[in-house]
């Protein structure tokens, strides 16, 4: 196992979705370090792992992700946040932005979407003034 792998945490509310998401994020570049289906149980799971990146979904039944974002804003600020979700109004997108997200996995998504979405993120964590967890 390479141990320079940037590391994922999936936090969704959808089994479908995480398990999916998990298939195509898992490889040579990523390596995902754990998942979540709430709110509560992702956040736990995130401060305990400290991930490079968290995919987190929008919409959940026992928490809002734009509201975990701003915790995850305060408490891991080196960790690049991607929004995942079918939601892509212009009122969540700005607060989503506002809030800390780095960039939007939109449902239903695609490897090759999802793949890009994570290369920009890592390039955000390799920049010196980027403030990820490995820059």
């Amino acid at each position: 196992m390479d141990d320079n792998r940037i590391t994922v945490y999936i936090i969704d509310d959808n089994e479908m979705a995480r398990s999916l998401l998990h298939m195509i994020v898992q490889g040579e570049q990523f390596n995902v370090i754990g998942s979540a289906a709430g709110a509560a149980s992702g956040l736990a799971g995130a401060l305990a792992l400290r991930p490079d990146i968290v995919c987190l979904d929008i919409q959940m039944p026992d928490g809002d992700g734009l509201d975990l974002l701003e915790t995850f804003s305060r408490r891991l600020p080196r960790t690049v946040v991607l929004m995942v979700t079918a939601c892509n109004d212009v009122t969540s997108v700005q607060a989503a932005f506002k809030r800390g997200a780095k960039g939007f996995i939109l449902k239903p998504f695609t490897s090759g979407t999802v793949l890009d979405k994570l290369e920009t993120a890592a390039k955000l964590l390799a920049a010196p003034s980027g403030g990820g967890a490995r820059g």
